[in-house]
């Protein structure tokens, strides 16, 4: 499909979810789109391919983003986003990896996606597919989680170069970082860039940096 982000950025505004984090939809749609639309290498006709690309969207809370990204490119069709969290929809408040062609990982629990990350990042270079990339969203105040902590250290003293992080920065976190939040995940071994979370050339130089021998992390920064 050829959409626009206009267009999936209307779609996204068509779901009744987030309605708690209303402002969730918009901050993170253009990092998930420029990864969809540009980056990774997955086939909606072929969702489960083993040589795919990963990503795992740990913000489990705001779906609708991800929802309206993922009917733009064919992974299910776009009259689900209608009926979000009716009771007969596979489109929850939360995505569940078991209903939703996509959906790498049942989301909600802040910290377990980079854990998951790290251990699918793992395994995809112990089992033959080192080229596989794994992406994963996570937002700046589940930082404060201590799992996140432990991945964080993990990744970067195992020069898990799968491995990609995007941090939605949007100055929700409890706790900070000193040095601001890319200092946290280079004084660990990481790579890292702090881009604009709307600058759409920005985030995909990001996203394609070469990092060879370690993990890479994308602060993409939103300030209202």
């Amino acid at each position: 499909m050829n959409d626009t982000i206009e267009q999936v950025r209307a779609l996204a505004h068509r779901t009744v979810t987030d309605v708690r984090y209303p402002i969730v939809k918009t901050y993170t749609l253009d990092p998930i789109w420029v990864l969809y639309d540009r980056v990774l290498r997955i086939d909606p006709q072929r969702p489960d391919d083993p040589a795919r690309d990963r990503f795992l969207l740990s913000k489990g809370h705001g779906p609708s983003a991800f929802y309206a990204v993922l009917a733009a490119k064919g992974f299910f069709p776009v009259e689900w986003l209608d009926h979000v969290a009716a009771l007969e929809s596979p489109l929850g408040s939360h995505p569940d990896a078991t209903l939703v062609p996509g959906v790498e990982m049942s989301a909600g629990s802040l910290g377990h996606g980079l854990p998951l990350g790290v251990g699918t990042a793992h395994g995809l270079r112990a089992t033959g597919f080192p080229d596989s990339r794994v992406f994963v969203l996570v937002g700046d105040a589940e930082l404060d989680e201590g799992s996140n902590h432990e991945a964080i250290a993990y990744a970067g003293a195992a020069g898990l170069a799968n491995l990609d992080v995007i941090v939605a920065d949007n100055g929700s976190a409890s706790h900070g970082w000193n040095g601001g939040i890319a200092s946290r995940f280079e004084v660990n071994g990481w790579s890292a860039a702090t881009v604009d979370a709307s600058d759409h050339e920005a985030l995909y130089r990001s996203f394609t940096t070469d990092h060879p021998d370690r993990p890479h992390v994308t602060v993409a920064v939103h300030r209202p």
